[in-house]
């Protein structure tokens, strides 16, 4: 075997004569394009990132100083004395009474709107008539209905149902302005499920209440749970209906009690932060777990 060299005025070309006598190319490795940084991306995803965690950063150590200490330092510094007293008196203030109230109307108002929209869901879309889609049109209109622009309304109707100042007033209002959007979500997921599939189990003689059971609710598990996290946040941080519906202390929502912090002439800033904090927790780690199995829902058929 030899190996022989044509050189062309570039000096690029080498050929392998192999035993058989034919050449063979030296075939070279394609140079993949040099990729230049996006250095104005990079410092506005920075920026954004500093917009958003400075808040929360102010708030968690604001939350465990004095009063004094807030008005002689610099605020953005942590205390070098942190104390847990701002925390215990919130705590010492109805705080578990509160945080009842806003899980008791978050669970109920997630609950029906999930049953109610997938219900709705699952008739719209296998409706072999014109009424589904109307009914899908119609449910839609409430999205353009801003809550403000009601909530005079609301509350006359309230008023004439005797329900005005109890925990049926936030959850019965909150479960009317959260149906359109459930819906939305819920539909787009329901169509993607294979016509066969419903065919199949009607072969097998299932009728519509085992076929919403046993199919359309394991496969719409992701837009369930992303529909009952956002209900949930809405709902929990849900100020407006609180403030006008309800009156009394017993039926007051955490995000109400924020008031009792307030002064005639004076705020107090870390309480009022502390119990933000206190606030915050419990649904931050039910995002936490819930956003795992969105994650695993919207991944399970990947692998098939």
């Amino acid at each position: 075997m030899s190996i022989e060299t044509v050189k062309t005025p570039e000096r690029a070309a080498e050929k392998v004569v192999t035993p058989a006598g034919r050449p063979t190319p030296n075939r070279r490795k394609a140079r993949k394009p040099t990729e230049r940084p996006n250095v104005l991306a990079g410092i506005s995803g920075w920026l954004w990132l500093a917009v958003i965690i400075l808040p929360i950063y102010f708030i968690v150590i604001t939350a465990f100083r004095d009063r004094s200490d807030l008005a002689q330092s610099n605020p953005l510094v942590p205390s070098t004395e942190p104390t847990l007293g701002n925390f215990v008196r919130v705590i010492e203030n109805d705080f578990f009474h509160f945080f009842l109230n806003s899980v008791i109307v978050t669970l109920a108002t997630v609950a029906v709107v999930l049953a109610v929209s997938l219900m709705a869901s699952y008739y719209i879309v296998r409706s072999v008539s014109a009424g589904g889609q109307r009914l899908f049109s119609v449910i839609l209109l409430g999205i353009a209905i801003p809550v403000q622009a009601t909530i005079i309304p609301v509350y006359y109707l309230i008023r004439q149902l005797g329900l005005y100042d109890t925990l049926w007033a936030l959850i019965l209002p909150q479960i009317a302005f959260a149906i359109p959007l459930s819906v939305l979500i819920i539909v787009n997921f329901v169509r993607d499920i294979p016509a066969e599939l419903f065919e199949s189990m009607r072969m097998d003689g299932a009728g519509e209440w085992k076929i919403l059971w046993n199919l359309v609710v394991p496969m719409s598990i992701p837009a369930l749970m992303t529909v009952g996290i956002y209900q949930a946040l809405q709902v929990w941080n849900g100020f407006l209906f609180p403030l006008i519906l309800t009156q009394s202390r017993d039926v007051r929502v955490l995000p109400l009690s924020l008031w009792e912090y307030q002064g005639q002439f004076a705020i107090d800033v870390p309480a009022t932060l502390a119990a933000v904090v206190l606030s915050a927790v419990p649904l931050l780690v039910a995002y936490i777990l819930g956003r795992r199995y969105i994650v695993a829902g919207l991944t399970a058929g990947f692998g098939k």
